[in-house]
């Protein structure tokens, strides 16, 4: 065939192949349109799933009459005039695409009428238009597309589509993730004349954690931690779940840029590396976050359905994402209530028993896990552990005062002062507001991990000779990691030297590990080593091997504790960072109220 140019129907339906998957595709670009238009309230009419058809009406700015034949020309838009313009885009819309490439698979009629027209005025759209008539109509400000019989004249693409109930569950999220995106607007969504959705626009905090509720339920907003943070020309808002409130999957992840909703890569890396300390291995972290950034330095036209963007400085963004959240998420400790309880996401269910990460409650049990790691019992005596640091670091063991008095001390801290230590396992104490069980074994571990991270970024994790060297049986090529890696060892705390084929010699173990069973450590890290390979692997694995250390050092199950032990171990949780999980994602310790025990007795009722 001769080179030819495509009929304009043609062309129009090949660029809404990239726009127009299903009825939500739709959706969003209109509703977008009329967040352009500067609308306060948008109503969204559904009828079987999208496909019969979908109403959007706001009260924007309008399209003046002569505009509307250009509003539905490919490539025709208000939005830009320039390439200056396309590298700072601050619309949702730019690209003038979305009217003509609907009307192109659809019978579309758009009404609209601006503040200074005597009245409203309507155009009619099936894609094979080249001439348009526009009528007047008694519309009011604002504008309305309406879309009917969705692939009507693309049957193959249609017969693609899935159920009504199915299509229309993809319409409802979408109105919920754009709800959240602008707070100032109000969204009724109908679906068969039936409202699902009334949010009103929400021009207060209160109201705007209302809204996040509505989308996320209750247990969301009640279980976050609020993020404001600004550097280097970047602004971070919203909110993040505590490590405690996850999910199975990552359903519950909404970022926007520049008031735009996004998929990125680089933002999703960011976020796991800030939750990689303390959230429980397969579980995904929930947030609602809001980056707001100078428009030049995000390139939002990277995608058809403008779902992904590229950051012109993305290691700038990533660095500052994954500091503004590990910094909020290590923040959260004992004393800092919130105003509200913490419910999990899928618990066993306990009206009684209350959860507590960083000091806000729970009213249901924390989400019980499977193949929790084992770990084998060891002895290593607490207060030998505390001593040893107190004279390594004077000024920062002030407050662990190993107290002897009871509850009715007049200065009652926040995790309270130990009763019992039950089943050798969880220490009980008497707070303020009630009781708190303690994993000693858990929280033992977080605090030596906190302290062994903040000494080897340091450059200084002290090192405790041993009374007499240890020779240790190794396999030769462990041998041989131990003389390649003599320099890593020594940053970790270790004097771990060859001796022979298959043998290496010990002489000095980190303070902070006590009576730890050194031999079996070392053979864990060399383990490890073999398991990330190069010396550069290692080095970025460096995090994981002194969890691996703090597990082993930490306080074992089955080692009765003193009441003095028990109460250094509760000041030292008072002041360590993530104190709410142990390394490998576990809760640490549970709360209950006042309330909660006296509904065990039925009292007060």
């Amino acid at each position: 065939m001769r080179i030819h140019r495509l009929p304009t129907q043609l062309v129009n339906q090949i660029a809404a192949g990239e726009v127009v998957e299903r009825p939500a595709s739709v959706v969003k670009e209109l509703v977008e349109n009329c967040f352009d238009a500067g609308a306060t309230q948008i109503d969204i009419e559904i009828e079987q799933g999208g496909v019969r058809l979908m109403r959007i009406r706001d009260n924007g700015c309008g399209i003046d009459k002569d505009d509307l034949p250009l509003a539905l020309s490919r490539h025709a838009t208000s939005k830009i005039s320039s390439l200056q313009d396309l590298e700072k885009i601050n619309s949702m819309g730019f690209r003038g695409e979305a009217l003509p490439s609907i009307s192109s698979v659809s019978r579309l009629v758009l009404i609209s009428r601006t503040a200074n027209a005597e009245c409203a005025w309507k155009v009619s759209a099936d894609g094979t238009e080249t001439d348009f008539d526009p009528q007047p109509d008694p519309h009011p400000l604002g504008t309305t597309v309406e879309v009917r019989d969705l692939f009507y004249n693309t049957p193959a693409r249609r017969k693609f589509l899935k159920t009504e109930k199915t299509e229309f569950s993809h319409i409802e999220n979408l109105i919920k993730k754009m709800a959240l995106s602008h707070f100032d607007v109000g969204f009724r969504l109908l679906h068969n004349q039936r409202e699902v959705l009334n949010f009103k626009p929400a021009k207060s905090e209160a109201m705007q954690a209302q809204r996040i509720a509505a989308v996320y339920g209750s247990a969301f907003i009640e279980n976050a931690v609020s993020i404001d943070v600004s550097a280097s020309g970047l602004l971070l808002q919203g909110w993040v779940g505590r490590p405690t409130f996850s999910r199975s999957q990552a359903d519950m992840q909404y970022f926007y840029v520049n008031g735009r909703l996004v998929r990125d890569k680089l933002i999703s890396h960011a976020v796991r590396q800030a939750y990689q300390d303390v959230l429980y291995h397969g579980r995904h972290p929930v947030f609602v976050l809001y980056l707001t950034l100078d428009p030049q330095l995000v390139d939002v036209n990277a995608h058809p359905a403008k779902l992904e963007v590229r950051f012109r400085e993305g290691r700038l963004v990533h660095d500052f994402l994954f500091s503004a959240l590990h910094r909020s998420l290590a923040e959260q400790r004992p004393g800092q209530v919130a105003d509200s309880p913490i419910i999990h996401e899928t618990t066993v269910e306990s009206a009684s028993l209350k959860r507590d990460d960083g000091g806000v409650k729970s009213s249901k049990a924390y989400q019980s896990f499977s193949e929790v790691p084992q770990q084998s019992a060891l002895p290593l005596t607490v207060a030998e552990e505390i001593q040893a640091y107190a004279k390594l670091y004077p000024q920062e063991t002030n407050t662990v005062a190993l107290p002897r008095g009871g509850a009715d001390n007049k200065t009652i801290p926040p995790l309270g002062f130990a009763l019992a230590h039950i089943h050798q396992i969880y220490i009980l104490s008497e707070t303020e507001n009630g009781i708190i069980l303690v994993d000693a074994h858990a929280a033992h571990e977080r605090i030596l991990y906190e302290k062994l991270k903040r000494q080897y970024h340091q450059g200084s994790v002290p090192m405790q000779p041993l009374l007499l060297p240890l020779k240790i049986q190794v396999s030769q090529s462990e041998a041989d990691w131990v003389e390649q890696q003599q320099d890593f060892f020594a940053s970790l705390g270790f004097s771990l030297t060859r001796s022979g084929p298959e043998a290496v010699v010990l002489r000095s173990v980190p303070a902070l590990l006590g009576k730890a069973d050194v031999e079996l450590l070392i053979k864990d890290l060399l383990a490890d080593l073999a398991e990330f390979g190069l010396s550069e692997r290692v080095l970025e694995k460096s995090n994981e091997i002194l969890a691996t250390m703090a597990c082993h050092g930490a306080v074992r199950a089955r080692r009765k504790l003193t009441l003095e032990e028990m109460n250094a171990l509760l000041r030292e949780m008072e002041k360590t960072e993530r104190i709410g999980q142990c390394n490998h994602g576990r809760p640490t310790w549970v709360e209950l109220s006042h309330s909660d025990l006296d509904k065990f007795f039925m009292r007060g009722q």
